[in-house]
């Protein structure tokens, strides 16, 4: 075991950390002593905190581990659900019938279930701020890290106006007269103020806003199940059994094949910011201990909230309903969880919804800051970014990264023409595509890493958290991608009756393809380099040192505790 006890110097990109580090048998890392900060430079309350970090310049990203378990595990089963699953649903049930929106969240279920474990190992093992791109940098070929790098950068770049979009489109169920630039001001607002407490700002609203988005998600599936079950108010649609009668007239799928491929691209979306829990674990306190709990929440969230919850809203919500996003209008009452509770006649109800809606438009487009601002910090110091986006303040904020990432929000305000659903549509398309990319680079990672493992000599009890379906979840998920880029490459050139597609249309399902091979093409010719052989991978530089001594006595405590206790520790 004296590979597992030996201490391995962290090289390249460096965490600080207010915590002592983890012991290694009987050797102990140090960090550097940093000076002492008040509280309100350390949140970012004072004008001491905009100055330069005295570390900004030394090529090494310095972002605060504020992060406690309890935000990791809300960021887990609430962080990503938002505008995709709330309004963008609505696009997916139109196009393509609720039994294409349940076969298409389950098969993108699948897919995230498995990503999101291969990242939690590749997390624990290699904690990095912005880490996603590194890890295609390192396992697979760097030129394919810069092209990752700046996809998933533009991923969150994108996302921001989107859900912008969508808040002013929601604004005017209440105020249909108004300008929707007002609201995209004051939401815009909102999202630089949480920024201005960085990466505490973003633990705490992400940790309450995923609070309440699963409080009103469960509120809403055990309204709909009385409803479905013709428990509603006698003024409303519901006030006798309803069943599946939708599944019957007008049918569980719309659109046919082409339809049935159109939902994968709203799933997409709908899941994008699931990885974002591996992003955080590199500011939390102790990523070994609260990473693998958060990670087995994501099952939870994937069967609970997105499969049990839109099986309901297709039940409740035909799909040839002309209020349904893309439907051919811009009505406010998009959302098909809305649009259900209007059918009811539960007065208020709708309201109430749509108020969530508002708080998870809010809560992804503060974690879109935070997404592609820590990308691109990451990027810069390694030199695939302009070198100001490595300056760090004395509070650990990215404040050029995230000046950027916001300025970009501004697309937003393409929407104040009356074209919201046109410019939903594109962002959502480039966010959506963007994030399989991701997905698929992090599976393949996992298996190379793997690979490279093994024929240095390392064995799998050398891992301190393991993916629960090994290499090969990994290559189901691979695979997944992509079969739903393949899917969705087909649903760019055709329409929905068969003939092909325009040119616009092309582009504005698939634009992110010729995206990322541009900056695949660029990344080869700037740094000439390409694929890494399994026998060049690096294994060691950067790996975290871990506690042995308590993962193996909890190991061993596990395999001696009863079959309903090793469930439920897998489980939870």
């Amino acid at each position: 075991m004296a590979d597992i006890e030996k201490k391995v110097e962290p090289t390249g990109v460096y965490l600080s950390s207010s915590e002592s580090a983890e012991k290694v048998g009987s050797i102990e890392t140090s960090t550097p002593t940093r000076p002492q900060r008040s509280w309100a430079t350390r949140v970012g309350l004072n004008f001491e905190s905009f100055t330069k970090h005295e570390d900004s310049d030394t090529g090494t990203v310095e972002l605060e581990r504020t992060m406690k378990p309890r935000h990791l595990n809300m960021i887990a089963i609430g962080g990503s659900i938002g505008a995709g699953f709330f309004v963008g649903s609505g696009s997916a049930l139109q196009t393509g019938g609720p039994g294409s929106v349940l076969i298409g969240f389950m098969i993108m279920g699948i897919m995230m279930f498995n990503v999101v474990y291969a990242l939690g190992e590749l997390a624990i093992m290699f904690p990095v701020s912005g880490g996603f791109y590194t890890y295609s940098n390192r396992f697979i070929d760097p030129s394919w890290g810069f092209a990752m790098g700046w996809n998933y950068t533009l991923q969150w770049v994108f996302v921001l106006p989107l859900e912008l979009t969508v808040c002013g489109t929601v604004i005017q169920y209440w105020a249909p007269d108004t300008s929707v630039a007002i609201w995209v001001s004051v939401f815009l607002g909102a999202i630089i103020i949480i920024n201005l407490f960085g990466t505490l700002g973003y633990a705490e609203e992400e940790f309450w806003a995923s609070t309440i988005k699963l409080l009103a998600t469960i509120i809403f599936m055990i309204v709909a199940v009385i409803l479905v079950c013709g428990g509603g108010p006698s003024n409303g649609q519901y006030s006798h059994y309803w069943g599946d009668r939708l599944w019957h007239d007008p049918g569980p799928f719309q659109n046919g094949f082409r339809g049935f491929c159109g939902v994968f691209v709203t799933a997409a979306f709908s899941f994008s910011g699931t990885e974002l829990v591996g992003l955080a674990a590199a500011e939390s306190e102790n990523p070994t201990k609260a990473l693998p709990s958060a990670i087995k929440q994501v099952f939870w969230r994937i069967s609970l909230f997105y499969i049990v919850g839109l099986l309901l809203v297709g039940l409740l919500v035909s799909s040839t309903d002309p209020r349904l996003l893309n439907a051919g209008n811009h009505d406010p009452s998009a959302s098909p969880f809305v649009i259900a509770i209007a059918n009811a006649g539960l007065k208020g109800y709708d309201s109430f919804m749509n108020v969530i809606i508002l708080v998870s438009v809010l809560s992804i487009g503060v974690s879109s800051v935070y997404g592609g601002s820590r990308t691109l910090v990451a990027m810069a110091q390694q030199g695939y970014a302009p070198k100001i986006f490595t300056y760090i303040d004395k509070s650990g904020r990215p404040l050029p990264a995230v000046a950027s990432v916001i300025l970009i929000g501004c697309l937003g305000y393409l929407s104040v023409g009356g074209n919201g659903n046109t410019v939903f549509g594109w962002l959502l398309s480039l966010a959506g595509l963007a994030a399989l990319f991701t997905w698929g680079s992090i599976c393949l990672c996992h298996i190379r890493f793997r690979k490279a493992w093994k024929h240095q000599g390392h064995t799998l009890d050398e891992i301190p958290f393991r993916a629960i379906f090994g290499v090969a979840g990994s290559w189901i998920g691979l695979i997944l991608n992509i079969v739903v880029l393949i899917a969705q490459f087909y649903t760019a050139i055709t329409n929905t009756d068969g003939s092909l597609a325009t040119v616009e249309g092309f582009f504005q399902s698939y634009l992110a393809a010729p995206v990322v091979i541009l900056f695949y093409i660029m990344g080869y010719v700037w740094k000439r380099k390409s694929w890494v052989s399994i026998k060049d991978i690096d294994v060691d530089s950067g790996r975290r040192e871990h506690d042995w001594e308590a993962i193996r006595a909890n190991r061993e405590a596990l395999a001696a505790a009863p079959a309903w206790k090793r469930l439920l520790a897998a489980a939870f």
